[in-house]
């Protein structure tokens, strides 16, 4: 998928589902209410997005100190942005990642520690989201009460979360398994004629020279790094905390009651389900299934409000600013070959 395509789908769902939620929810209720807002309140969900992105700079910040490598705060900022436009124009939110190696590289960090403090920045966030299902139902357990299927996809959720770390730990613990299957996978693609023949040596040696520099960079979190990495993990918890506070927040400004602990474990949930989600950014499923899950919390009549407000505060505005970031420092072009070596990447190792 091309940048200006990926881009395009994002808009189009993303707008057309916004107007069809707001149309089937919002009433005369509704606009009551919104005239009726508390504005200082509302500021205040807008500085907690403030302070959601300089919680995430932060934590880049430290990643790259434990990494042996300096990030000031003007260019962590530039990659939180980047890493919302990236995640905007790809399936499953995964092109975040190559835009914020590239700009690493251009100031001076290798792609092999780019690509683990990428990585590392990733699973911190799908770790707190994943660490806020059990503390939710420690702290209230009657929350599921009536609701089954959230029981489902609370457990498909954390079935995943096993999965990924168990691929993480497996990729360090016995790296010449994966380097195994990348063979076989390869191979399986030529014979697929997915792969040409001549390039197969040339993508496997790449594969097993990737899989090596991720892991030396990896152990040096795990080693010299590990005070850096602890510092990034509190701030990991922090930014969710932040990010998960703004529809609260918006809630307690419509005049409506608030279940905190109930909208963050709504929200850590959906937020995870959306990784996984084919359209770009999630655009469509999450406007939409913001407005269902949300309903939830407040009233049907608020419910399509609720969500397209959390999603332009929380998600849009990082886009907007992403996109300023993308076409100053990399240009449609060059977005667009990096688009392309991630394309051409995920179909050799994903395969």
């Amino acid at each position: 998928m091309t940048v200006r395509k990926g881009f395009t789908l994002f808009l189009v769902f993303a707008f057309t589902m916004s107007l069809l939620v707001l149309g089937f929810s919002m009433d005369k209720q509704t606009f009551a209410l919104v005239l009726e807002a508390h504005r200082g309140k509302l500021l205040f969900a807008c500085s907690l997005v403030l302070l959601m992105w300089a919680l995430d700079g932060c934590k880049l910040i430290f990643l790259a100190k434990a990494a042996g490598e300096k990030l000031s705060f003007r260019l962590s900022m530039l990659l939180v942005w980047l890493n919302y436009f990236g995640c905007a124009i790809t399936p499953m939110q995964s092109g975040g990642g190559p835009f914020q190696i590239y700009l690493l590289y251009k100031n001076g960090i290798s792609v092999g520690k780019g690509f683990a403090i990428t990585l590392v920045r990733t699973l911190l966030t799908l770790f707190v989201l994943g660490l806020a299902f059990p503390v939710a139902l420690l702290l209230q357990p009657d929350l599921l009460q009536g609701h089954q299927y959230l029981k489902g996809f609370i457990t498909y959720v954390l079935v995943l979360l096993m999965a990924i770390w168990g691929l993480v730990t497996l990729s360090l613990v016995r790296p010449g398994w994966i380097k195994r299957w990348a063979r076989v996978g390869t191979l399986w693609l030529k014979r697929l004629g997915v792969v040409k023949p001549g390039k197969v040596l040339r993508i496997v040696r790449h594969i097993g020279r990737e899989i090596d520099v991720y892991n030396d960079n990896i152990r040096l979190f795990c080693t010299s790094g590990r005070k850096d990495l602890f510092y990034a993990t509190l701030l990991a918890i922090l930014q969710v905390v932040a990010q998960l506070s703004v529809l609260p927040c918006l809630i307690w400004a419509m005049g409506l009651p608030v279940e905190y602990l109930k909208a963050l474990l709504l929200q850590a949930l959906f937020l995870f389900l959306l990784y996984f989600v084919p359209t770009p950014g999630g655009s469509g499923a999450a406007e939409g299934g913001a407005a269902a899950v949300f309903r939830l919390l407040v009233p049907w009549n608020m419910a399509g409000l609720m969500a397209i407000s959390w999603r332009f505060l929380t998600e849009y505005t990082g886009i907007l600013l992403g996109t300023w970031v993308a076409l100053r420092y990399l240009g449609w072009n060059l977005a667009e070959q990096l688009m392309q070596e991630k394309g051409q990447e995920d179909t050799v190792e994903g395969e």
